[in-house]
């Protein structure tokens, strides 16, 4: 039994989140009892490379660019679904992305986040969700991925902006690396697993210019 963090959440949630550090509840998800499918491939290529090799400049350090993201959400820094767009001071980073539904009758929507901790390889902590200390932003560790030469590890519950998502996190060149996807309507746990694991294949890593 995998544990899981998923409840549909509002964009001023995932925001609020964000901003206050704050985990959020935690239920008991199955796994599926078979793989998912095999995601078509795709060929790797950053299309809104500018705004990406900027970050990469601006903390001095690489950074992974979505190759592909589920539909509607697209890839650009700075675009209308770009709802986060954060360096810290430590050259830590956090790029979300996020579409929902707002004119059906459910909450469908969809959350995709990406961080990396420049010259970091241990896991963060944030505060835990009862305001009560500090906790690990990345806990439960639950199976392995290998995908575009990433050896990542998926993690079920998590804290802050990626509460209610699961998350491959990975290491490169000295530095931790996450990308996480919200477990909530349109997508089921074997259908999020599948987009997951397209994701991976498709960040192109950029390098900051000399």
């Amino acid at each position: 039994m995998a544990r899981m963090r998923a409840l549909p959440v509002t964009v001023a949630a995932v925001a609020a989140c964000a901003v206050l550090a704050a985990g959020c509840g935690e239920v008991t998800h199955p796994k599926p009892e078979a793989a998912p499918p095999a995601p078509a491939p795709v060929k790797a290529g950053c299309t809104y490379r500018a705004g990406w090799q900027a970050l990469a400049n601006r903390i001095h350090a690489d950074v992974y660019c979505p190759g592909w993201l589920p539909d509607p959400l697209i890839a650009q820094i700075g675009s209308q679904n770009n709802n986060i767009n954060v360096v810290s001071a430590d050259r830590s980073y956090l790029e979300s992305f996020i579409w929902q539904d707002t004119d059906g009758p459910g909450m469908d929507a969809l959350h995709v986040n990406l961080r990396g901790y420049p010259g970091r390889t241990t896991i963060p902590m944030c505060q835990a969700f009862d305001g009560k200390g500090m906790t690990p932003c990345f806990a439960d560790p639950d199976g392995k991925l290998t995908e575009n030469g990433i050896h990542a590890t998926l993690y079920t519950v998590n804290q802050d902006a990626d509460a209610w998502h699961l998350l491959y996190l990975w290491h490169h060149d000295g530095s931790l690396y996450t990308i996480s996807e919200h477990l909530a309507p349109p997508l089921d746990y074997q259908k999020l697993m599948a987009y997951l694991k397209r994701e991976v294949g498709a960040l192109v890593l950029i390098h900051p210019a000399e």
